[in-house]
């Protein structure tokens, strides 16, 4: 029997009202058969659910916020919500999980970014996220994941090849090594596989660059913010991960690129 492939992408959009243009214009153009959106910015029955049904995305699980937050997965085919859950109890939607009808389930995550600090006695967004974290690691230890992906703005960029320069932002909230150990023993305790790196293990990679440089693309000090993570089991099914860096570009963009892997399935 043919393998049956099936591409997912995870997307930070910022705003998906704001953005509903550059989100039809990826399903257009890159057909995933699955899109993960974090970073709405929406309530559930705001968020332009219409456009992507024009596009071939007519099933939609959410959780949203006024102004804040939000996640949303769309897909092509049926998916079934099967989780959203309040990570830490910080009354946020960060987190949902639905499941497609060939059996994988997909985890979307909006990991608190942390402030500007790295202290929590002093900065209590940067506490929320190690609790955050520290929540996501019990709830892998008590739910082995198994047919399963984990995607999303992860805020948290893991190795020195994922920064624009290690050195000089281990002091910098998303890299530095306490959050870099919360986001490993996440990652351990749920036997994750970075299938991003596992398909890409040299060089330079970024999903993330900042407003405030002029010329992004030319001063490239980026960040690889954005995951895609396989269940063990599914790591040798999971193939062709990429960054569509160029979305960065794009009129009005999101300081985020989409992240794709596809699967056999």
């Amino acid at each position: 029997m043919a393998k049956l492939q099936t591409t997912i992408a995870t997307w930070n959009i910022n705003s998906v009202r704001l953005r509903a243009a550059l989100v039809t214009k990826l399903l257009k153009e890159e057909k995933p058969q699955v899109l993960c959106l974090q970073e709405c910015k929406s309530p559930v029955d705001k968020i332009p659910v219409e456009l992507f049904m024009e596009c071939g995305y007519p099933h939609v699980i959410a959780r949203g916020q006024k102004g804040y937050n939000g996640v949303a997965i769309l897909s092509c085919a049926p998916i079934e919500e099967v989780g959203a859950y309040d990570f830490a109890n910080l009354g946020h939607a960060r987190h949902i999980a639905g499941r497609l009808e060939n059996g994988l389930t997909i985890h979307n995550f909006y990991v608190p970014a942390g402030g500007d600090v790295p202290d929590r006695l002093v900065n209590h967004k940067f506490g929320q996220k190690l609790d955050y974290l520290a929540a996501m690691k019990a709830f892998f230890k008590n739910n082995s994941p198994k047919a399963s992906v984990l995607v999303g703005d992860l805020n948290i960029a893991l190795s020195e090849d994922d920064v624009w320069d290690h050195k000089k932002l281990l002091k910098v909230v998303s890299h530095t090594p306490i959050e870099v150990e919360a986001l490993e023993d996440v990652r351990n305790e749920g036997g994750w596989v970075d299938v991003t790196r596992k398909d890409l293990p040299e060089g330079k990679l970024y999903s993330w660059w900042s407003y405030r440089a002029r010329d992004w693309e030319t001063a490239d000090k980026g960040r690889r913010l954005d995951h895609i993570w396989v269940s063990r089991d599914m790591a040798a099914k999971a193939h062709s991960s990429r960054i569509l860096r160029n979305a960065r570009g794009w009129e009005k963009p999101s300081d985020h690129a989409p992240v794709f892997a596809t699967f056999d399935l």
